[in-house]
């Protein structure tokens, strides 16, 4: 169905191809997973597939792809529609609509589809999805993870032969990834759909794999075969796989439930061990008692927005040196609190101060000093013609050492060049650069809204020894995240926020451990014992 023959992408201006060698077949009816580093080209090789690379990116593309039959260099992505669909991994880009419902037929009807027919694919693409509650809502009032639901929902409903989707569930909370890749698989096995798809999550996607496409590092060709084949070899995997790897298991186990299977032993090896932080926590990692010493103080805190009640009576505290993790449901109002907290939502009741003053009244040069977010578009916090002015003007509105910023882009994305435009970097290193220009002033609360959305496990890494440190000299961190493995690595207290209220506020381990859908695959594949990543069994047994 997809026919990749020796093909090389080259971006103008670039002295080396993003991508080549690229030399294989996706057959209909298979689900094939593109793994690899953040910028290894996967994107790039989903475009081509679309037909965006290179009649919209620019470059030039040696070697040929085909799509049904179709060469993509002499079919423009307009006339490959009707049998590709794409979701990017910026879902707000592909809108050209105003509410969901609207979104979910302006494909169909693109296509000159009957009526009849757009009227039932809708109604049965809101059943599929969940979205039937949101039909009538502005695309612009959804959270992001709703936003990505209704891009997904957009390219099922004319029905293509081929899905081409770049990080699908990267904004879903568990519960939504789940049904999205059920969909999915759904779509493969009944109908024959064939789907190529890059997910850095691979905890979330890789059993779901007919086969993997695997690019270890950029430049080199991919290699395909079987999960199990690709995730021995791999650079990146899941950590269900690095546990399988930690315990010498052959073959390595995909799934929660075959490691389950597989991990008596290793439990009667941890019997009688505790688990071990290589971080202290504050205190008991649990809510802060009121004082001169919290960071931050919400209290009886209520909002609003467009006639949805986004958040209700929230109080909490966060205080110097604790690490946050903000979970919920897509829409639950996790976003809403951060942007409250950062003065860009004005309370409609309650209270809200920052260091002493409340943010939405503050003046943004004296705000930054006390509080900085890294949002979920880092394109919003990224204005200049490459990655070195980025970081000369963050240097200069943090009155910050020269380099400060750019020692920060090191760090946390090895091998960027500073000529590089920051429109030609991938999502997750977009996303990187965004936090090093905010972590520039040192905020002492610094506030990330799925600050992990398109990173691989090395970039994340990265990312996690970052905050770490900055926690160990007394930053509080509050981030919003789907991703339950982040929250387990990172965080000394979970709060959990439903419908706009939190219904749990404690520890990491007592919070994420009891509930089904926010659990990481370790303390599943562990229980009843209580260890919640593979860096905490190494460590008991080394």
């Amino acid at each position: 169905m997809i026919r990749f023959e020796d093909v090389s992408v080259t971006y103008d201006g670039a002295a080396e191809p993003a991508v080549q060698g690229v030399d294989f077949e996706v057959p209909e009816g298979e689900l094939v997973l593109l793994v690899g580093p953040s910028g290894v080209g996967k994107s790039t090789i989903l475009g081509s597939v679309s037909g965006l690379v290179p009649h919209f990116t620019g470059g030039t593309l040696r070697g040929r792809v085909t799509v049904a039959g179709r060469d993509t260099r002499t079919h423009k992505p307009r006339e490959l529609a009707d049998v590709v669909g794409t979701v990017g991994q910026d879902p707000l880009s592909h809108f050209v609509t105003d509410t969901v419902e609207d979104e979910l037929a302006y494909g169909m009807e693109s296509l000159g589809l009957p009526p009849t027919v757009m009227r039932r694919r809708v109604e049965e693409t809101l059943d599929l999805l969940g979205l039937a509650p949101l039909r009538d809502r502005p695309l612009a009032t959804l959270s992001g993870g709703q936003q990505q639901r209704v891009a997904i929902g957009s390219v099922l409903t004319p029905h293509p032969r081929v899905l081409v989707l770049d990080e699908p569930t990267s904004a879903l909370d568990p519960a939504a990834a789940e049904e999205v890749l059920a969909v999915l698989q759904r779509l493969v096995h009944d109908l024959g759909t064939t789907i190529l798809m890059a997910e850095h999550r691979l905890e979330r996607v890789i059993q779901y794999a007919d086969q993997v496409a695997l690019l270890p590092a950029p430049g080199t060709p991919p290699c395909l075969g079987t999960p199990a084949e690709m995730m021995a070899v791999s650079p990146v995997y899941p950590p269900v796989v690095d546990l399988g790897r930690l315990a010498g298991w052959t073959p390595l186990p995909l799934t929660v439930r075959d490691a389950r299977r597989r991990a008596g032993d290793l439990r009667d090896r941890l019997a009688g061990r505790a688990p071990t932080a290589d971080a202290p926590a504050p205190a008991d990692g649990g809510p802060a008692p009121q004082g001169p010493l919290n960071l931050a103080d919400v209290t009886a805190l209520s909002v609003r927005r467009a006639h949805v009640q986004a958040l209700r009576h929230i109080d909490l505290t966060i205080r110097p040196g604790e690490t946050v993790a903000l979970m919920g449901r897509n829409g639950a109002g996790k976003s809403t609190l951060l942007n409250t907290l950062v003065g860009l939502v004005a309370p409609s009741t309650g209270a809200v101060r920052v260091g002493g003053a409340p943010p939405h009244r503050t003046p943004p040069r004296d705000l930054v000093r006390r509080v900085g977010l890294v949002p979920q578009e880092p394109r919003d916090l990224l204005y200049a013609d490459t990655v070195a002015a980025e970081c000369r003007a963050a240097d200069k509105d943090a009155d910050a050492a020269p380099g400060t910023c750019r020692a920060l882009v090191t760090d946390l994305l090895p091998g960027v060049a500073d000529d590089t435009h920051p429109r030609d970097l991938s999502e997750g290193q977009r996303l990187a650069l965004a936090l090093a220009v905010v972590l520039t002033a040192r905020p002492p609360l610094l506030l990330l809204d799925e600050p992990t959305r398109g990173l691989d496990y090395a970039a994340k890494s990265r990312l996690v020894a970052v905050l770490k440190d900055l926690a160990a000299t007394g930053h509080a961190i509050m981030l919003a995240t789907h991703d339950v493995e982040l929250a387990a690595e990172l965080a000394h207290r979970v709060i959990l926020l439903a419908e706009g209220e939190v219904i749990a506020d404690g520890p990491a381990t007592d919070v994420i451990t009891s509930s089904p859908s926010f659990a990481p695959q370790v303390s599943k594949i562990l229980a009843p014992q209580r260890w919640l990543t593979v860096a905490e069994v190494r460590r008991a047994l080394s």
